[in-house]
């Protein structure tokens, strides 16, 4: 038997082993089989890493608007080109469906262009004769160093949230992706060194706690950007902003679904069960309770039953694959859990994921749907992060709100109706960054910016977008009084150089 493949790190422009005296294993999802091994770098690993950085930062910073801008497009058109590699390997390591992990990487694909646009975004103001003589104008300056570290769910799309973004600025900067599929950042990396990045400017190194800690605390990191669960979001924020850095860190989520009886029942249920267990559930974004208000509860679980019924789980490789395995053994069976937690609390299980046998030794579990579930629950209450859905049943249009505000996190919510009035109330008075209407998934388009409110967004500035940009830049503002030549007496001379 061959050893597993070592996934290296990306430093200073090319591949790199670094320490190897601690590692992880990368998995196949679908099979179980160990694929890959990892190495996890030490405090002494990452210090060398943000050195390099550092190095390369001063000189990309000097780098004009025109030659980032062009040096992008090109990174744009390496990734096109190359997304469906990039998707394999988001499949092999991840286990999403290969239509998921594509689109994933189209996704990510719209920030870039956004990041494209960076003389634009970066444009400053200008006021003439502020004052007598005095003339004000501000610019958007680079960071420096700075380091984001990403979770398993997108090992390329959050990435993609970040990078282009903060390099378009004018910084420097460090990956830490999940350790469970690490492959997609190191390509991407190596993707923006052919578009014609400049070695150093973007790093990717792996680790486990010992390498955020590091990134947490280095004096030569300006700022955080972290994408994953509430407790570790809090953890970032408070241990990076205690060391002086600007940090944006989304937390967890509970993302509600209401609908309404004048809803397009069809429509809905069609999008309750795409949202809830597209990619296995592992989405920050994914639907995990729906609010049926009213009578159209008895027919959309019923209707949510049905579609769920038909769900092909497979290999993400697999022709017709609809829902693949979940990311490890670990963390199928805590899902698992959650479904017999349900049942113990007094929900009632209408489908039960854990009836379904797979014999391929992957990590699968099939659908889960819980009805009548209540706020007290632990099922409601927790991030669960697999394909088990929940349904809360309201009696009417404000009590749903109420459910929605009384949740501690505020990431996504949608709303299913007709009615025009109904959903302009709704969007008003709901406590959550993001909404959609008749929308399932309401992620922004790239120019604007992604984040929720409470417990999921822990600092001020949401991702990406011009968020992205005021995040990863500072304002200096100028203001400059120069001497007015009286009438007639212009040097008419100058600029020549005098003997």
């Amino acid at each position: 038997m061959r050893a597993p493949a070592a996934i290296p790190h990306y430093v200073g422009g090319s591949r790199e082993a670094m320490s190897p005296a601690r590692s992880g294993v990368v998995h196949d999802p679908a099979t179980g089989e160990q694929t890959a091994q990892v190495g996890f770098a030490t405090r002494a690993d990452v210090d060398l890493v943000v050195g390099r950085a550092s190095a390369a930062a001063p000189g990309w910073r000097d780098t004009s608007l025109a030659r980032r801008s062009a040096i992008l497009f090109r990174f744009r058109e390496l990734l096109d080109r190359r997304k469906d590699d990039v998707a394999r390997l988001i499949t092999a390591e991840h286990g999403k469906t290969l239509s998921d992990a594509r689109g994933e990487v189209d996704r990510g694909l719209e920030t870039v262009e956004f990041a494209c646009g960076i003389a634009h975004h970066l444009r400053g103001a200008y006021s003439a004769g502020a004052s007598t003589g005095v003339d004000v104008h501000s610019t958007h300056e680079p960071l420096g160093v700075v380091a984001g570290i990403t979770p398993f769910n997108f090992p390329a799309m959050v990435p993609l949230w970040m990078f282009p973004n903060a390099i378009a600025c004018g910084n420097a900067f460090v990956l830490k992706p999940s350790e469970k599929d690490p492959s997609a950042p190191v390509l991407l990396a190596e993707l923006f060194a052919e578009a014609g990045l400049p070695a150093g400017v973007l790093n990717v190194v792996h680790g486990d706690g010992e390498a955020v800690d590091a990134l947490l605390e280095h004096p030569g990191v300006a700022a955080i950007s972290f994408v994953g669960s509430t407790p570790v979001a809090r953890h970032v924020y408070e241990t990076a902003t205690a060391h002086g850095k600007r940090v944006q860190a989304l937390g967890g989520a509970k993302n509600h679904m209401v609908v309404l009886p004048d809803a397009d029942l069809e429509a809905a249920a069609d999008a309750a069960v795409s949202a809830a267990f597209g990619s296995a559930g592992e989405r920050c974004m994914a639907i995990s309770i729906v609010i049926a208000v009213g009578a159209v509860a008895d027919p959309l679980v019923e209707a949510i039953r049905t579609r769920a019924l038909d769900i092909r789980i497979g290999g993400g490789l697999e022709e017709g694959s609809q829902m693949g395995p979940l990311i490890t053994r670990e963390h199928r069976d805590r899902v698992a859990g959650y479904v017999a937690l349900g049942a113990e609390e007094g929900a009632t299980v209408v489908l039960d994921g854990r009836e379904q046998r797979f014999t391929n030794g992957g990590f699968f579990l099939g659908v889960s749907l819980l009805d009548h579930v209540d706020p007290a629950m632990r099922v409601y209450r927790d991030e669960i992060f697999g394909p088990v859905l929940g349904v809360v049943r309201a009696g009417s249009l404000d009590e749903a709100i109420a459910i929605v505000n009384a949740n501690p996190y505020g990431n996504g919510v949608a709303l299913f109706t007709r009615d025009g009035g109904a959903a302009t109330h709704f969007q008003d008075r709901v406590d959550v960054g993001m909404v959609g209407i008749n929308v399932p998934i309401p992620v922004p388009v790239s120019y604007y910016s992604f984040g929720g409110w409470k417990q999921s967004l822990f600092g001020d500035a949401h991702i990406y977008g011009p968020d992205g940009i005021r995040f990863y830049t500072r304002t200096k503002v100028v203001t400059a009084r120069w001497p007015r030549p009286a009438a007639g007496q212009v040097d008419l001379d100058f600029p020549r150089t005098r003997s």
